[in-house]
């Protein structure tokens, strides 16, 4: 796809996505086109070994809207940063098609390692603010990542994960249609642990009552045989 045609791709994608745009020309003040222009001049530069104007032209778009994606990273059709200041995006991370970044998102390394060291984002994949996918891994389509999740391991197709470190708290979600994707909606972990905390004390509570009952009843049925044995005497 040539430079116009990437122009055009990039304005429908932020007009769907974003319900707050009221027309085209909106979409140029907008930083995720203005970071995705960056990002393919750069990536066309960075794959004919000009690494160096590759990262000027990259560090340009840093500098204009706080959004760090390394031009060696590979990413696919359809993909959208909706209020992404803070966003970074390593330099062998792979993403899929129709994936949506949130503010303060990061898919780097763990370390200082070579080869491949950054995530692999599949398709139809929804990352939350704030979120952190730190690795070498890769995270299944149709998944849906959690606001402020640390992701470490690999993540199944069709999954939601939150926490820290984050884990997968439900399977099988549907494919994420990008017009209502939300961030909100989503199991809470710890208030699910809580839930059954409460009810298992609840449980173990009443257990004790019928314990204390049960001998309260043997105790008087004792000491009644005892009454009994004393008469009889």
């Amino acid at each position: 796809m040539g430079f116009i045609g990437n122009v055009k791709e990039e304005i429908r994608i932020i007009r769907e996505r974003d319900p707050a745009i009221h027309s085209s020309m909106e979409v140029f003040l907008y930083p995720s086109f203005k970071v995705m222009i960056h990002y393919r001049i750069a990536h066309r530069l960075y794959e004919k070994g000009h690494y160096f104007w590759a990262r000027w032209v990259s560090q340009r778009g840093v500098r204009k809207t706080g959004i760090e994606i390394h031009p060696g990273a590979k990413i696919g059709k359809g993909f959208f940063i909706d209020h992404g200041n803070g966003v970074i995006i390593g330099e062998t991370t792979i993403i899929g098609d129709n994936v949506t970044l949130y503010q303060g998102v990061t898919l780097g390394g763990t370390g200082k390692e070579h080869g491949k060291r950054h995530p692999t984002i599949g398709n139809n994949v929804m990352i939350s603010a704030g979120a952190k996918v730190l690795g070498s891994f890769t995270i299944g389509d149709n998944s849906k990542i959690g606001a402020g999740s640390v992701v470490l391991s690999e993540v199944p197709p069709n999954s939601t994960v939150v926490g820290v470190p984050g884990r997968v708290v439900k399977r099988g979600n549907a494919a994420l249609p990008q017009d209502t994707m939300n961030q909100t909606d989503l199991p809470d972990p710890v208030k699910e642990d809580i839930a059954n905390l409460q009810y298992a004390n609840s449980e173990l509570t009443n257990r004790v009552l019928e314990l204390e009952k049960e001998l309260r009843i043997m105790h008087r049925k004792e000491a009644a045989g005892t009454a009994d044995n004393i008469r009889q005497q």
